[in-house]
């Protein structure tokens, strides 16, 4: 079998990983990489042994010597990107959030399904092997009925340091700010939290309302061009199919926790805690007879391929993996309603 030719577009600090990832399975080759920035390109190539470069995506789809593309732009930078992808008859392995709102996220949906590309988003969680044990777990019908749904996702670096100061790294300080692109903690994170607590529970939300909010930071409110206006927590209030209700939260400001998601469902046959982060993975569930004398007990989870596997699985077979744009646009919708109901925190209905 020959090897897939893949080009890496953008090479900040997330390209770092899909080039180890992508380096580490034998089935792809990593043939070039592109960005607008020479010095962080030149470097990027250097470490990671990518022999060709291009200072634009259309300089290196007039070469054209790739089969496939993994998008590690900007958020505002994916949509523009991937269609052009697209236009070329490339897949696309694209960072999350998909697109900055719903409707690109769609039109970027139905440009790759026209095309019959393979097209993914991702999500990174999806190769925790707690999560695909929990999501087995509720398949197999352990909780029987899911009547609630609570999950946050926990960062603190507004507090602490471990991955750097956000006052002085652009890095950090254009995740702050609205005018450089971000969406916040509900853009960066939500989506991620969102996707973990929807996939396990395999619920989907009917109704939705969101609370977004911005701490104060800086006296000013600024740090040279970056206005500290993005959101840095939020509460989503959801309703759910078949009659679950569900809280799911985010913080920058929680203190102790460098990257951490928690998960809880309860249904009326049993219960199930997940946690998962940079440390202690775990998965523990209260089923069966155990619900009468509140026993939880924890489940060994064997290892799982994660999105950058499965995106090699597509190429190599044709067939379209997961998580999807189709799922990454579905997500998107209710994060931009949950947009639309704060301030006033109204429910919105996903349908």
């Amino acid at each position: 079998m020959s090897q897939k030719r893949l080009l890496i577009l953008g090479a900040g600090d997330m390209a770092a990983n899909h080039a180890r990832e992508f380096a580490a399975d034998a089935r792809v080759e990593i043939v070039a990489a592109v960005d607008t920035i020479p010095d962080r390109l030149a470097e990027f190539a250097e470490t990671h042994s990518i022999a060709n470069t291009f200072a634009s995506l259309d300089e290196a789809i007039a070469w054209g010597q790739f089969d496939a593309a993994a998008n590690i732009t900007p958020d505002p930078v994916h949509y523009p990107t991937t269609m052009t992808l697209i236009a070329a008859g490339y897949p696309v392995f694209c960072e999350k959030p998909l697109a900055e709102n719903h409707v690109l996220a769609m039109a970027m949906t139905e440009a790759a399904e026209g095309a019959g590309l393979v097209n993914m988003v991702n999500l990174t969680y999806r190769g925790v092997p707690e999560v695909q044990m929990a999501r087995k777990v509720v398949n197999e019908g352990g909780l029987g009925t899911i009547r609630h749904v609570n999950a946050a996702y926990l960062q603190s670096w507004l507090v602490g340091d471990y991955w750097g100061d956000w006052r002085t790294q652009e890095k950090w300080l254009w995740r702050l700010s609205k005018a450089h692109g971000s969406s916040g903690a509900l853009g960066d994170i939500g989506i991620h939290i969102l996707d973990t607590a929807l996939f396990v529970s395999g619920l989907k939300v009917e109704m939705v309302s969101g609370r977004l909010h911005t701490f104060a930071k800086h006296e000013t409110g600024k740090i040279g061009e970056y206005v500290l206006d993005a959101n840095d927590a939020f509460t989503i209030s959801a309703t759910l199919s078949g009659g679950a209700i569900g809280v799911i939260q985010a913080s920058r400001s929680a203190a102790g926790y460098g990257n951490r998601q928690n998960l809880s469902l309860y249904g009326d046959k049993g219960g199930l805690e997940l946690t998962f982060g940079f440390h202690n993975s775990s998965l523990k569930v209260c089923m069966g007879g155990d619900v009468h004398d509140q026993t939880w007990r924890t489940i060994e989870c064997p290892d799982v391929p994660n999105n950058y596997q499965r995106f090699v699985d597509a190429l190599v077979s044709g067939e379209n993996g997961v998580p999807n744009f189709r799922h990454a646009a579905d997500l998107q919708k209710i994060l931009d309603l949950c947009q639309q109901s704060d301030p006033d925190g109204h429910q919105l209905s996903v349908t």
